[in-house]
């Protein structure tokens, strides 16, 4: 049986693509190419189950259309809209920083080496010159410059980035 504690959350079903069972995967993870038996999962009725991908194409950097084995129509492919989904994630390839897109870190707990955890990342504000973790922390929001001098460790199988603040940070 998959445990969720050994996935990572990579993206999101958004809508079936044409009438043969295509789905619209968004992500920003590069997950298939060298791959000899790719697979996703959803979790489905409270277990998370593998769905095997028969074929993919990359419609653009962020959304890889994905047809899954015995998914064959558009009714059927209708009942993975907005189903998250997973990969193990001892199966994935950790990016660098510089080549990561910010946003796949939304919902990954936010620590700080000397504070200890200070809330899940709910945001990742890219509209900015600089990316920004938003994070609920104690009662209010806090903004955490994204920065690789400041990234310690991310750690996709506990969904945990651990980050060293500047002193007054958290006092802001």
């Amino acid at each position: 049986m998959i445990q969720k504690a050994e996935t990572v959350r990579i993206g999101f079903f958004a809508k079936p693509h044409g009438i043969k069972g295509e789905l619209s995967l968004v992500t920003d993870y590069d997950l298939f190419e060298d791959k000899d038996d790719p697979f996703l999962i959803c979790e489905m009725d409270g277990i998370l189950v593998p769905f095997f991908v028969e074929s993919f194409r990359y419609k653009n950097n962020s959304v890889i259309l994905a047809k899954l084995e015995g998914v064959d129509d558009v009714i059927s492919a209708k009942q993975f809209v907005n189903q998250e989904v997973f990969y193990p994630a001892n199966r994935l390839k950790t990016p660098s920083i510089d080549e990561q897109s910010w946003k796949i870190f939304t919902g990954y707990m936010l620590a700080d080496k000397k504070h200890g955890e200070l809330g899940i990342i709910n945001e990742v504000d890219m509209t900015t010159l600089n990316t920004l973790f938003k994070v609920d922390y104690q009662g209010k929001e806090l903004l955490v410059p994204v920065a690789d001098e400041l990234v310690d460790s991310i750690n996709q199988a506990q969904q945990k980035i651990t980050v060293s603040l500047p002193e007054g940070l958290l006092s802001l």
